[in-house]
């Protein structure tokens, strides 16, 4: 029988594998995460990295307060606006108050790392607009889901809704908290037109009752609040180009 300090060696490794296999993707089902919600698979078309597999997973839904506290961001709304207790869905994870914009412009400045110099050589922030508000509200909401592509690290998406048109078609909205491709050109829209440069990605997937269809991005364009889904949604979805396609449901997944 082998001493057992001998067998530390294996058992490290095993335990280094399973965290790298974590990193590439986790299996968010059973007791831990509650099973998932939705899960959808596509594969990316008109970026630079397409064709590439993409994987979707939505552990839970937004509630009403947490999808209005994003939306009191992008307002620019002070601790009277709208937001707080009393939205649907867990209560595990509270809203207490809209953040000042004070605190939400600090924040947006920290994190930008874009600050400019003032009278006298003192640092003054950059000016608080609708996007940078939201990204930094974005940074302090909740994760409630992944996105996963053939990069090492995924997408916490902050925000996961879904708005049925009178036709089925279900429109599924999902914000992550930092761009797609911040970090490579995997993301980059080939062809003509600008890059969209937030700090933050807005995904809106449109499925049809046999849980096919496609998705765009805002990668491809602008973004503005949508009276139908009551939250940030890409800005005029008919004239994008397509992001995702085969896009799936996965079989097996709640609704």
């Amino acid at each position: 029988m082998k001493p057992l300090r001998d067998m530390r060696l294996p058992v490290a490794l095993l335990a280094l594998a399973a965290g790298l296999a974590t990193a590439q993707g986790p299996i968010l089902s059973g007791p831990l995460y509650g099973g998932l919600s939705l899960s959808f698979t596509a594969t990316t078309e008109n970026v630079a990295g397409a064709p590439d597999s993409i994987r979707i997973d939505v552990l839970r839904w937004s509630t009403d307060a947490e999808r209005d506290q994003l939306m009191s961001a992008w307002n620019m709304k002070g601790r009277g606006g709208r937001g707080g207790r009393g939205g649907r869905g867990s209560a595990a994870e509270p809203v207490d108050s809209v953040p000042d914009p004070d605190a939400i412009r600090d924040s947006a400045t920290a994190s930008a790392g874009r600050a400019g110099r003032g009278r006298g050589g003192v640092e003054s922030a950059p000016p608080l607009t609708p996007e940078s508000s939201l990204a930094a509200a974005l940074q302090q909401a909740p994760t409630v889901g992944y996105l996963w592509s053939s990069e090492v690290a995924g997408y916490a998406l902050r925000y996961a809704g879904k708005v049925t048109r009178p036709d089925g078609v279900e429109r599924i909205i999902l914000i992550t908290n930092r761009r797609l491709g911040a970090s490579n050109d995997l993301w980059k829209p080939v062809g003509p037109g600008t890059p969209a440069t937030y700090d933050f990605s807005v995904i809106e997937l449109r499925v049809n009752s046999k849980g096919e269809g496609e998705g765009k991005a805002s990668v491809m364009g602008k973004v503005a609040p949508d009276s139908a889904a009551k939250a940030i949604a890409p800005e005029d979805y008919g004239a994008l180009p397509v992001v995702f396609r085969n896009l799936k449901r996965r079989t097996g997944d709640g609704r």
